[in-house]
């Protein structure tokens, strides 16, 4: 399934512009970026579940803003920004993400926080989007390298939602999750390839990935409760991230600012 996993380089690959699913937080930001650097013309979508940390989404102007900032060429490609009210996959869950309800494991393995039919409901709505806006990719931040175990993050879940999408709308997306398979570290090594020191300082600053919506202490990597499973894996990644460059020899490449 060509671009599934990480989007093609050529021309060809990059007809009809990209929507990315844009929740505010490290992973949807990353993404963001990828799709700026890589399409002429990109939208994104955000979704209101009634999910705790709704503060994620409150964090979606100022990235988008930080990112135009950056990049001059990104600002003359990202489009019109759309947030999708879909309460009532909150109302159907009984999930750590939805309930004011401590994040534990469930019998079957799976942790509570997984929300069913998720990623598959904000897929199906960006394709709808995507249809009536005339865009053809659209880029997620799915990934099975680190993370908690959802199944709608996998990769053969992802290959079967296209197929199923394309011959029940009659279009021809591609689906491309260009972090499926990167850990944390590497996620934020991908945010420095692509938007230098700049990109990385936006994302620690305005993004927000903490399950329970804290924002009131400032870590290293960010804004969050610490403790949570989501913070746990930010952390983490960062640590490696910033280990990692440090025993790098050669500084870092300079920053895309002065791009035209």
């Amino acid at each position: 399934m060509p671009g599934a996993r990480d989007g093609g380089g050529s021309e060809a690959a990059r007809d009809g512009g990209a929507l990315v699913l844009f929740s505010g937080g490290q992973d949807s930001a990353t993404c963001l970026a990828w799709a700026l650097d890589r399409f002429p013309r990109v939208e994104t979508i955000g979704f209101d579940y009634g999910q705790r940390h709704r503060v994620e989404l409150e964090r979606r102007d100022a990235l988008r803003g930080g990112m135009v900032a950056i990049d001059r060429s990104w600002g003359r490609r990202l489009g019109r920004d759309h947030t999708v009210s879909l309460a009532a996959l909150g109302e159907i869950s009984d999930t750590a993400l939805t309930r004011d309800s401590e994040i534990a494991f469930a019998q079957d393995g799976l942790p509570n926080t997984f929300v069913p039919g998720r990623n598959l409901a904000f897929l199906t709505f960006a394709a709808a989007l995507a249809f009536r806006r005339g865009l053809r990719h659209i880029v997620g931040g799915m990934c099975e390298t680190d993370y908690s175990g959802y199944p709608d993050c996998r990769d053969d879940t992802i290959k079967a939602l296209q197929v199923a999408l394309n011959l029940g709308m009659e279009r021809r997306f591609v689906l491309h999750t260009p972090l499926m398979w990167l850990d944390k570290a590497q996620t934020w090594s991908l945010a420095e390839e692509l938007g230098g020191r700049p990109l990385v300082d936006l994302i620690v600053e305005d993004s927000h990935t903490c399950y329970l919506g804290e924002r009131g202490q400032r870590h290293a990597w960010g804004y969050g409760c610490g403790t949570c499973p989501a913070c746990d894996l930010r952390a983490k990644g960062f640590a490696r991230y910033r280990a990692a460059r440090t025993d790098q020899e050669e500084p870092c490449a300079p920053t895309p600012s002065s791009r035209p």
